[in-house]
């Protein structure tokens, strides 16, 4: 096989439909038409003089020379992704753009005010913030920073503690204010409970909840910490929820001390090799200690 038959772009499209098995699935991964895909695949099998993929109902299964080709693109990407992270890493212009991946509870409760104050302070540094609750890969470029809680860091990835996410249950400030605050261990027991579904994966919430019997009362349950943020304005019961997103809610009111069991350490986290691009370094200073600051001083939990 004639090494120079083999382009970066083929090695893409080989790569893409061994990871999806199908060639639309390659086609969204890499921003391309189905039509494209079968049409690139083709003319690559032609030229080779080999076939890549059995293709059946079930999708497209890699033959013995696609399973090759496959393991050379994965080989290559790593080298390439790796080659951009070093070359990255020798800028020390403070310009440039940081892509930035938290998740949207942290965004709206903590991080909007202090990205706007980064920005104005650095307004040639531009930021894209992808809010998501999945996990986007630091190593394949998918983001440079991300700033999420977690009790177990990725090792291979460089990181700051910046502080604790604290939770405590809340309910309408409406229902709670005449009571004696904070209530005693057994108020809560026969109130109506919000709590996440099993779509928001918060296991140590869930298992929290168990433990303590407030899962039979919970009967209203929501994807996202904001929804039950909102559900529990409207008085439908009460819920944990991040100190940082509800004690500036003047609708709801704390009702018990921060839950030592469900405290989460936050950090930023960055790929080794991006940590002396200069953007990247003033981004971790500045921002890591702003969100530093909030959270320690995070009204007197």
């Amino acid at each position: 096989m004639d090494e120079q038959l083999i382009r970066w772009d083929d090695l893409q499209i080989v790569r893409a439909i061994a990871c999806n098995g199908s060639l639309s699935g390659a086609g969204r991964q890499l921003g391309l038409s189905h039509a494209t895909v079968f049409r690139r695949l083709t003319e690559m099998e032609r030229r080779l003089g080999v076939t890549l993929f059995e293709r059946s109902r079930s999708g497209y299964s890699q033959t013995p020379a696609g399973e090759d080709l496959a393991a050379v693109a994965a080989r290559v990407e790593t080298d390439v992704l790796g080659a951009e992270r070093r070359i990255a890493g020798r800028d020390i212009k403070l310009s440039g753009t940081i892509r930035l991946t938290t998740t949207d509870t942290l965004y709206s409760g903590l991080l909007a005010p202090i990205l706007a104050d980064f920005r104005r302070k650095y307004p040639q540094i531009e930021l894209e913030l992808a809010i998501s609750n999945q996990v986007h890969s630091l190593s394949k470029r998918e983001a440079d920073i991300a700033i999420r809680p977690t009790r177990a860091p990725q090792e291979t990835l460089a990181g700051r503690r910046v502080g604790e996410v604290r939770m405590a249950v809340y309910g309408a400030r409406a229902q709670w204010r005449e009571q004696p605050l904070p209530l005693s261990p057994g108020a809560l027991d026969d109130c109506d409970w919000l709590g996440p579904d099993v779509h928001m994966g918060d296991a140590a919430l869930e298992g929290w909840m168990d433990s303590r019997g407030y899962r039979e009362h919970c009967r209203y349950r929501i994807d996202s910490l904001l929804g039950i943020q909102v559900a529990a304005r409207q008085g439908n019961g009460v819920a944990v929820l991040p100190c940082y997103l509800t004690e500036p809610d003047e609708q709801l009111l704390r009702l018990t001390p921060p839950i030592a069991e469900l405290a989460t350490p936050l950090w930023l986290l960055i790929h080794p090799d991006l940590r002396r691009v200069n953007r990247m370094r003033i981004f971790l200073d500045e921002v890591g200690e702003n969100v530093r600051r909030v959270l320690s001083g995070e009204y007197g939990a």
